[in-house]
């Protein structure tokens, strides 16, 4: 008899990779996108921003959704959403189409977080929620991983974008699924989010502020790793989605980590989170500095490893932060308001990224990251002393 702990985290965590195939299909198709359109660096990060912007806008309506109507309407509605949204991609015969089809994919993927994360708090005691997120955040890494694989490996079948048809049936059929299995124990009352109260705690503010800082280091990292393994280490397209994709799965084995480590610590859930957040955040940001020294695939790989285990693996300990900061009844809005600020710099961070690789080459590039991701160790570091 499988347990309830496990019928609720498998449901969502299944759920969150097929978003994330689709979603994350767009960062792994980027060589494709820039040798099928001719795209400059700063175009490609274009691409990724239209992606971006997409989510952004729709975080909070489907957060308030998600509060009012319960994540298993808004998750399958978000998860159909985002398969007919890489079907566009797929099929996008022009630049602009592209840019218009990724935000139709970016905003069906805003109701993954809000989504999600209500389930865990909502229905996993209070013990096991930490590392009910940590299991649950591979999701992403691991969606983008087969994502990538997708993409990549399918590159020469048919049509170069074929992968891509690939995560709208994976997504499709998920949706299905998921409607058909996810129960609530209890409907529960819809609730309005009151903003004024998020907006007027100071500590959850300084936490959206690591998250722009992280999720700037997350979204430009997890966009350009194929092109620089590409270009800068002279890797093929295949190999170099192997390593993107070796490092989601390490990404993965960190969230899980360091999840548990937040549920067995001693000290208050905000100190654990925290800290372990501040370490997170403060590794990659070294590793960033040495990413450009690489001089092998195998050499990147590693660092590249180390920095999904520590920068893309902060994702579960940020959100499991971010409950501890808010009420339970405002977590929906709270996790799309978290999820906001992590996106917003995606918006400005893989422009800027690729503007300093054409104009100064990837070693300023990866020290901007570098210098974020520091910033949102700092930045941590005083949610954990507003505990003390």
């Amino acid at each position: 008899m499988v347990s309830r702990f496990w019928r609720i985290v498998a449901a969502v965590t299944v759920w969150h990779v097929a978003a994330s195939v689709c979603y994350y299909t767009v960062y792994a198709g980027t060589p494709l996108f820039r040798d099928a359109f001719d795209l400059t660096g700063l175009e490609v990060g274009i691409v990724i921003a239209a992606l971006t912007l997409g989510y952004a806008v729709s975080l909070l309506p489907f957060g308030i959704a998600t509060d009012r109507f319960g994540e298993r309407r808004t998750l399958t509605v978000g998860l159909v959403g985002l398969s007919v949204g890489v079907f566009g991609v797929a099929i996008a015969p022009t630049y602009p189409l592209l840019l218009i089809a990724a935000f139709l994919l970016g905003s069906m993927y805003g109701s993954a977080t809000p989504g999600t994360n209500k389930a865990i708090f909502d229905r996993i005691d209070p013990g096991k929620q930490h590392r009910a997120i940590g299991i649950k955040q591979i999701g992403p890494t691991i969606g983008s991983a087969v994502g990538a694989l997708l993409v990549t490996g399918t590159a020469g079948v048919l049509f170069p974008r074929f992968g891509f048809l690939i995560a709208a049936a994976v997504g499709s059929l998920v949706a299905v699924a998921f409607f058909g299995t996810y129960r609530r124990a209890s409907p529960g009352e819809a609730t309005s989010p009151d903003f004024r109260a998020l907006s007027s705690n100071s500590t959850y503010l300084v936490l959206l502020l690591s998250g722009v800082c992280l999720g700037a280091a997350f979204y430009t990292t997890t966009g350009y790793v194929t092109l620089f393994v590409g270009e800068s280490i002279g890797a093929s397209v295949a190999v170099a989605g192997a390593v993107l994709a070796s490092m989601q799965v390490v990404s993965s084995v960190g969230k899980v980590a360091v999840g548990t480590l937040a549920d067995v610590l001693p000290g208050s859930p905000r100190t654990r989170t925290g800290g372990i957040l501040a370490v997170q955040a403060a590794g990659g940001g070294v590793l960033y500095f040495v990413l450009p020294a690489s001089s092998s695939t195998l050499t990147a790989a590693v660092v590249l490893a180390g920095i999904g285990a520590l920068v893309l693996g902060s994702t579960g300990l940020y959100y499991s932060c971010l409950s501890t900061l808010v009420d339970d009844d405002e977590l929906g809005a709270a996790s799309a308001a978290g999820q906001l600020a992590v996106t917003a710099s995606g918006l400005f961070a893989p422009p800027t990224f690729g503007y300093l690789v054409d104009t100064s080459g990837y070693a300023a590039a990866w020290s901007f990251l570098g210098v974020l991701s520091l910033a949102a160790a700092a930045l941590a570091l005083v949610v954990v002393a507003d505990a003390v």
